[in-house]
């Protein structure tokens, strides 16, 4: 792989220095490497995330991050008077380096206007003219994995390497929440709890049919004496719904109910985690929950989870990778995962 050095950031000026964070949850999971790599370049300086609300909460259990400014668009920073707005906060805050994770035009824009000298990222989305620091995006780079992807651009930056591997680890305050929220839906502590994510917010062609997640649940209910949480956003609601429609068994539907901080604590708690290609699979990955990853349209050498103890089930049809919203097809790279592959996946992590 190469990845052409345009220029290497100063390090003899990165003191305060601004990462511009992803706007997904399982991009942003995919990124802490990178900031990782940030900060083992430059332990000393002050490093703040540029996060929008919903996924602040991944870089909140960062260690390598001082500070997360919260991005809040909507709301306060929407529209060119709220970018403006949020261009004024960070030159307040005297930046004098901003390093680029998100690919987008805006984040060159935003910076340029709050006055921070070094400005830095992957001359993507026709901004290459608004960094003073630019890393030429390859076809090769965008053919690897997210996690390498983020790395090579910083290490094209000058950054020293850092491990790949990602590993949240929430604190007691996680800890207390998470038996709150079961304690609150009647489930133990104790036992076998297995999490279902259904949902995934880039179309329906990544989605495993919710006739099979609920018969998946069914048998791992029978066989383990499981209790079942489903996980999913408010738009994941009606995914989740058609699964408990379709579940002999009850189960926790939780889709819409917690935020992210609630999501992760409830996850940590879990002895499995069964999900389509999704943000929350990420989540269970660097939680090193044991998690099985339903992969169709999309492609696991570029996404597949983070974790020691994740399986991608992926069948390759010869259509797949797509990565269509839709199914313009039979919808045959979903069709060929079975309930019992995965049932037997599941019962294979549990037992390592």
């Amino acid at each position: 792989m190469k990845v052409r050095i345009s220029t290497r950031i100063p390090f003899d000026r990165a003191r305060n220095i601004l990462i511009r964070g992803t706007n997904w949850i399982g991009d942003a999971v995919m990124t802490l490497p990178a900031v990782r790599a940030v900060r083992n370049t430059f332990p000393e300086a002050r490093i703040s995330i540029l996060a929008k609300p919903w996924v602040a909460e991944i870089f909140n259990l960062c260690p390598d991050v001082d500070e997360v400014i919260v991005f809040q668009s909507p709301g306060i920073h929407s529209g060119i008077s709220g970018k403006l707005r949020l261009a004024k906060e960070l030159k307040a805050g005297k930046f004098d380096t901003a390093v680029l994770l998100q690919n987008a035009i805006e984040a060159a824009v935003i910076t340029r206007l709050a006055g921070i000298p070094v400005r830095a990222g992957y001359n993507s989305d026709g901004r290459g003219l608004l960094l003073t620091h630019s890393v030429q995006r390859t076809e090769d780079i965008r053919k690897v994995h997210q996690i390498q992807y983020y790395l090579e651009m910083v290490k094209s930056l000058g950054c020293l390497p850092a491990e790949a591997d990602v590993k949240l680890q929430p604190g007691n305050d996680y800890e207390n929440l998470s038996e709150k929220i079961l304690r609150e839906h009647g489930i133990a502590g104790e036992g076998v709890i297995v999490g279902l994510a259904p949902g995934a917010a880039y179309g329906p062609a990544k989605r495993w049919f919710p006739e099979r997640f609920a018969a998946a649940a069914d048998r791992l209910i029978e066989d383990l004496s499981a209790q079942v949480v489903l996980f999913g956003s408010r738009e994941d609601r009606r995914t989740t719904d058609l699964v408990e429609q379709h579940a002999h068994h009850p189960m926790i539907n939780l889709a819409g109910k917690t935020n992210l901080k609630e999501a992760i604590a409830v996850i940590s708690r879990c002895s499995l985690f069964i999900s389509n290609d999704s943000g929350l699979m990420h989540i269970a990955g660097a939680l090193n929950i044991p998690t099985v990853a339903i992969f169709g349209s999309t492609n696991p050498v570029t996404t597949s989870p983070v974790g020691e103890r994740s399986v991608v089930i992926y069948k390759g049809a010869s259509c797949s990778p797509c990565l269509k919203e839709t199914c313009l097809t039979d919808f045959r790279c979903m069709e060929m995962v079975s309930v019992e592959e995965v049932c037997e996946t599941a019962r294979d992590l549990l037992e390592l």
